[in-house]
């Protein structure tokens, strides 16, 4: 009695795998044009232009730029967010956390410092469009989880203000990323040394 209704569950759920993949790739891709143009300079056009792919194809998958975007920037914090808890599920203590935190912050700003201009330049634009917002703080509240975890595999009681923490950590890791765009490129081990004495001040 349950057969058919089970194999067009089952097909549904293989449909919608597909699809979820198919946007997945096309997102992977969106995000190299926009690290390269930035937010502002790229509409849907260009993306689709620099990934061999068709504006039909985009709107299939995506209602507008803004939903694209959105998506991009969920998909890569998740790794983000993913990698730093990794690090730190495998440290014990002050000095092991201090250490797994620095450097994989720093591995993060050396090889993914365009994807964080991304970010942070659709961070800004929450503050001016609603429609981010949602996004920003859904990505925020796992950044403040991150630094919770660090504080906890530390030994540390959490601050009552563990807001305050994660924004001034934000804060000098935004810096320092920054830094990296210029001239005055710091060394991975002048970076690490960075978060060395921050964290040692946080725990």
């Amino acid at each position: 009695m349950n057969e058919v209704p089970s194999k067009l569950k089952a097909r549904a759920a293989r449909k919608s795998a597909k699809r979820e993949e198919k946007k997945r790739q096309i997102a992977e891709s969106a995000i190299k044009a926009l690290k390269e143009l930035g937010y502002a300079n790229t509409g849907l056009r260009d993306i689709a232009e620099k990934n061999d792919l068709s504006l039909g194809m985009l709107h299939y998958y995506f209602e507008d730029r803004t939903a694209l975007i959105i998506y991009c920037v969920s998909i890569y914090k998740e790794v983000f967010v993913r990698n730093i808890s990794e690090a730190l599920e495998k440290a014990e203590g002050r000095e092991e956390v201090i250490e797994a935190f620095s450097e994989a912050l720093v591995y993060s700003i050396v090889d993914d410092e365009t994807t964080h201009r991304l970010w942070y330049d659709i961070r800004a634009q929450a503050m001016f469009d609603e429609t981010f917002r949602p996004i920003v703080d859904e990505i925020e509240k796992k950044l403040i989880g991150i630094v919770r975890t660090a504080f906890e595999k530390a030994g540390q009681d959490v601050p009552e203000n563990i807001e305050i923490s994660y924004a001034l950590l934000d804060g000098v890791f935004r810096y320092l990323m920054q830094g990296q765009i210029g001239k005055n490129r710091k060394s991975r081990e002048e970076l690490i040394q960075a978060f060395r004495t921050l964290l040692g001040q946080f725990f």
